[in-house]
């Protein structure tokens, strides 16, 4: 997508976004009152950490238990480093900037992490021409901030009323640190470092993906040829304008034995779209963290 086409892209994911709401709403209030014994019944910690700019309310849909949602502003103050140092273990859950610090965290702590599920994450969020790594331009970076405080996320974003907002932008300086984290934030050579043996190519096309398309059904277990304790749900956007997809891709070739869902379409809010896959990503990590099973 061109950057004169971005305000577009947002259009449609307005109407996108919007009809999902709707459907997911009508689906559960039909239904039975949600009970949450039917969820994975675990001591194990659950962290969340939001996106840059995002509400808490971007999780209202998912219904998994979680010990915290660490804010966008808790990451930059390091809160969850600071939750890290008291756990054994845990499972990660994160989205767009708060995927990128999932990714630090478990650089930092591998033998901590039990699960991670990583929505529209990428190790580095700005494009790098000399590498040809697919990442945002500055100036598209800059169209998201303006939209989001010109319009407090919902204008630019789009939110039905008396639906979740995803976005909720905070004070200037605030968000201003977050660009900076967004801006400079590069988490791959510690990745590749931990996780992998550092030769890595970034790769385009749906054959850089040997699990499935997202089809909004229930995750089929796909397998991978490796194999690891650490169990790795990668969910990602086709068109994702803001976290391109090709970094669903590399994540792939950090943690070979992830399953990668890729959801059709350009929205980036997922955990409002999806909520009922990463409900099961994130119950699946518990289980098998409690079984002592290979998630492979």
């Amino acid at each position: 997508m061109a950057d004169g086409d971005y305000e577009r892209g947002r259009g449609r994911e307005i109407a996108a976004v919007a009809a999902e709401l709707k459907r997911l709403a009508a689906a559960r209030s039909a239904s039975e009152p949600y009970q949450r014994e039917d969820r994975v019944s675990s001591r194990l910690p659950v962290f969340v950490l939001n996106g840059w700019a995002a509400s808490p309310h971007a999780w209202d849909l998912c219904r998994f238990t979680r010990t915290h949602l660490f804010s966008y502003v808790e990451q930059l103050d390091g809160e969850p480093e600071k939750a890290m140092e008291g756990v054994e273990r845990c499972v990660l859950v994160g989205w767009s900037m708060g995927g990128s610090s999932a990714l630090r965290l478990a650089t930092h702590w591998p033998e901590k992490i039990a699960g991670l599920v990583l929505i529209a994450a990428t190790p580095r969020m700005m494009e790098e021409k000399e590498t040809g790594w697919k990442g945002m331009s500055p100036r598209r970076l800059e169209a998201l901030r303006y939209g989001l405080v010109m319009t407090r996320g919902e204008g630019f974003f789009g939110v039905p009323e008396g639906k979740p907002n995803p976005y909720l932008t905070d004070e200037p300086a605030n968000l201003e640190r977050g660009l900076k984290y967004l801006l400079e934030t590069d988490a791959r050579v510690d990745l590749e470092r931990v996780f992998g043996d550092g030769s890595f190519e970034q790769q385009s096309g749906q054959q850089a993906y040997n699990n499935k398309t997202c089809e909004r059904g229930p995750l089929n277990g796909n397998k991978t040829c490796a194999r690891s304790s650490l169990a790795v749900h990668i969910f990602q956007s086709e068109h994702d304008g803001i976290v391109r997809a090709a970094n669903a891709a590399y994540l792939q070739k950090i943690f070979p034995q992830a399953s990668v869902t890729m959801v059709p379409g350009t929205e980036h809010a997922l955990p409002i779209f999806i909520p009922e896959l990463i409900d099961e990503a994130v119950d699946s990590c518990i289980r098998l963290a409690a079984a002592g099973q290979d998630p492979a």
